[in-house]
C-alpha cells in the first residue's frame, strides 16, 4: 500500500486527472493550418508533435495489459501520428485518456507493483514496476512534450492556457 494505506491508484489519479485535463486545454489551442509547422530542421512538426502527445496515454494501457511489451510488435494503436485536423487529435487524446483511466481504477496494488519489461527486437531495453513505467513514461513524458508544445504555441502566437498558474496570456 502507498501511504497511509492508500492504494496506489488512489494516490496517482488525483495528479493524472488535473495533467491530463491541462494536457487537452493546450491541445486544443493547437492551430490546424500550422500542423506543417516546426522550430528547426531537427524538430518535430506541430502536427507531429501533437499527435505523439494524444498518443502518450496510450502506454498506460500497453504497460497494464501486458507484462512484457516488444517495440518491434506494436501496432497501429500505438504509433503517434500527426493529426488531420484538431477535432481528431482531440479524440484520441480523449479516448486514449478514458482508456488509460479505466484501467488504472482498476488496478490493483501488486500488479502496480509487477515488473513491466520493454523489449525491441526481442532485447531487454529495461524492466521496472509498472507503477514507475507509468509515472516516466505516461506521467514526465506527457509533462516533457507539454513543455515542448507550450514553447511551439507561443513561437506561433497562440495563447498559453494556465498551466500550474497563471501565464503571461491568462489568469487562473
Amino acid at each position: 500500500r502507498y501511504p497511509r494505506g492508500m492504494a496506489i491508484t488512489d494516490a496517482l489519479l488525483p495528479e493524472f486527472d488535473p495533467e491530463m485535463a491541462t494536457t487537452r486545454r493546450l491541445l486544443d489551442r493547437v492551430p490546424e493550418e500550422r500542423f506543417a509547422w516546426k522550430p528547426h530542421d531537427k524538430s518535430m512538426t506541430l502536427g507531429q508533435l501533437s499527435g505523439h502527445l494524444a498518443n502518450i496515454p496510450y502506454w498506460c494501457s500497453a504497460t497494464l495489459n501486458v507484462s512484457v511489451l516488444d517495440l518491434d510488435t506494436l501496432g497501429d494503436e500505438a504509433r503517434p501520428k500527426a493529426p488531420a485536423s484538431r477535432a481528431a487529435l482531440l479524440e484520441e487524446f480523449d479516448r486514449k485518456v478514458a482508456a488509460a483511466r479505466a484501467l488504472l481504477v482498476r488496478t490493483t496494488d501488486p500488479e502496480m507493483l509487477a515488473p513491466w519489461t520493454l523489449k525491441k527486437s526481442g532485447q531487454e531495453i529495461f524492466t521496472l514496476p509498472r507503477i514507475a513505467a507509468i509515472r516516466s513514461f505516461v506521467m514526465n513524458h506527457t509533462i516533457h512534450h507539454r513543455g515542448q508544445l507550450s514553447v511551439y504555441l507561443r513561437l506561433n502566437d497562440v495563447p498559453i492556457p494556465p498551466i500550474y498558474g497563471p501565464t503571461a496570456d491568462e489568469a487562473m
